[in-house]
């Protein structure tokens, strides 16, 4: 099978889940290359993402390292045979790769739910909010680059309708819906485009209330996508120099604790749609 320069973070992702069973199993390189036929290298890159592997090799391997979870073995089974390019393979080239593997991460997750607390959840963007947004990078970037990115992220929305209706869960800081970027029409806006969203079956929005005080995580943007299996979970934070994905159990599950603490204080949907109209209301 060919190699990679570039591996995705799913093809990453697939290689690392291979590794931790291999090495919970404790296993060498040369015996899974005995198992396949192969060069101990290619194992090696097969575990970094470089040289993608297939659904047979995946069971063969798993069932060798001893592994009785049949759901993760299924999971990975299912992230090996995906033949299918993804709409956001369009902007490959155009668009720096940590936004496509954002939009990748969305359409195989299970549920995806995300902490903001400077900005509107990005899936329930309007256009002229993305823009704004997308306007203010520093250095600034190229009229071309911008529209693209607000194109790719008007298409990330499609996760949460219909067919697909990922369920959609937000939880979004009082001090996002009162900062006026691109001015008091477009927020208005994009508040009144909040709450028809939050009246989706599958996408609820939960406000952070000021009068809530100190938080974890407070800062910090969080994208957290569960996958088919507990294992498969993934948390995304922004950073300066792009995306960071993080799925190490430890840190998962600090994640977890920080998304089951915003469950617990945060406003209701109904209280939380009711303070996003009067927000809008006062623009």
């Amino acid at each position: 099978m060919p190699t990679r320069r570039t591996p995705t973070q799913r093809q990453r992702r697939l290689g690392t889940e291979l590794r931790k069973l291999r090495t919970a199993a404790d296993l060498t390189t040369d015996y899974a290359a005995g198992l396949l036929g192969m060069d101990r290298t290619r194992i090696a890159n097969m575990e970094s993402g470089i040289r993608s592997i297939n659904a047979e090799r995946v069971r063969t391997l798993a069932s060798n390292y001893a592994c009785g979870d049949d759901s993760l073995i299924d999971a990975l089974v299912a992230m090996a045979d995906n033949p299918e390019r993804g709409w956001w393979e369009r902007y490959r080239g155009t668009l720096p790769s940590g936004l496509l593997d954002i939009a990748e991460l969305e359409w195989h997750a299970r549920r995806i739910l995300t902490v903001q607390t400077m900005h509107v959840p990005g899936l329930l963007h309007t256009e002229d909010y993305a823009r704004c947004i997308f306007d203010a990078v520093l250095p600034p970037l190229p009229r071309l680059e911008v529209e693209l990115r607000v194109q790719h992220r008007m298409e990330r929305q499609q996760v949460i309708s219909d067919p697909l209706s990922r369920p959609y869960v937000n939880y979004v800081h009082e001090a996002a819906l009162r900062m006026q970027f691109g001015g008091r029409t477009v927020m208005r806006k994009q508040l009144e485009h909040v709450c028809a969203a939050s009246e989706q079956s599958n996408v609820e929005v939960r406000v952070i209330p000021f009068e809530a005080g100190v938080f974890p995580g407070a800062g910090h943007a969080l994208l957290y996508t569960e996958g088919s299996v507990p294992q498969l979970d993934t948390a995304q934070l922004d950073t300066a120099h792009g995306a960071e994905f993080v799925h190490a159990e430890a840190q998962l599950a600090k994640y977890r604790n920080h998304l089951a603490w915003m469950d617990e204080h945060c406003l209701s949907p109904d209280q939380s749609r009711e303070l996003i109209y009067s927000a809008a209301r006062q623009l």
